[in-house]
């Protein structure tokens, strides 16, 4: 049977601990005991851990055996702001297939009030990626950024740059995936109403490729959901 893994809030030597509502869930939800075992993931790598204590707010393991961790691929997304409860689905499923990291970004056409109050969101984000992680067995949940203005990505540099396009008719996202991949993808995904002209126009004067995914219009979270499962297919066979 599989073991449950857990991220450890706290860890040194051969010791780790959840801590405050991370532990109680342990307590509460699975009935955690002295002597249980689960995979714990200290750092970037996983162990068997055994459960020495249990107290309110804090579980504490002794760390055994290092266990085998399917690391996450090298996709960055970019993800424009919209409704949040839709972009949390989209955090939580892109999570669960492997993004390293997730950049939420304000676009032309996100809502100024979605906008505003992002920032105060992101502390909620993390807490939703470390659940995902634990959930499909990660070792490190995707980092994720503070909220920026969509100019901001323009400079960042990431391996090979594809920004999903509705006017895109030419070039499938697979066949702009298996094109030059090597050092990752930074994957950009449009708000509600897509991107405008002239943020096309920027990113086509950043050097970003733009890839289609059918002729179908999408959600933008079942564009991000369906593409980050498109790369990451694609870099498992590269």
């Amino acid at each position: 049977m599989t073991r449950r893994r857990f991220i450890a809030d706290e860890f040194s030597g051969d010791r780790a601990a959840l801590i405050g509502e991370h532990a109680d869930h342990l307590v509460r939800v699975l009935r955690a005991r002295v002597g249980q075992e689960f995979d714990i993931a200290v750092g970037s790598s996983v162990h068997r851990g055994k459960i020495v204590s249990v107290d309110s707010g804090r579980v504490e393991f002794e760390l055994g055996e290092a266990v085998t961790s399917q690391e996450s691929t090298q996709i960055t997304l970019a993800l424009s702001i919209f409704k949040f409860d839709r972009m949390e689905w989209a955090i939580e499923k892109c999570t669960e297939l492997g993004v390293s990291r997730i950049i939420p970004v304000v676009a032309r056409r996100t809502d100024a009030h979605l906008a505003s109050a992002s920032a105060k969101r992101v502390d909620r984000w993390q807490r939703l990626v470390r659940q995902a992680s634990e959930q499909s067995r990660r070792a490190v949940p995707p980092e994720i950024a503070t909220p920026v203005k969509l100019s901001e990505i323009f400079s960042l540099q990431s391996g090979l740059r594809i920004v999903l396009s509705e006017s895109e008719d030419r070039t499938p996202l697979r066949d702009a995936v298996k094109a030059n991949a090597e050092e990752g993808v930074f994957l950009a995904i449009g708000p509600e109403g897509g991107w405008t002209d002239d943020e096309l126009q920027s990113f086509q004067h950043a050097g970003w490729i733009s890839a289609s995914l059918g002729n179908t219009i999408l959600r933008a979270e079942t564009a991000a959901i369906a593409a980050t499962a498109i790369v990451s297919s694609v870099l498992a066979s590269l």
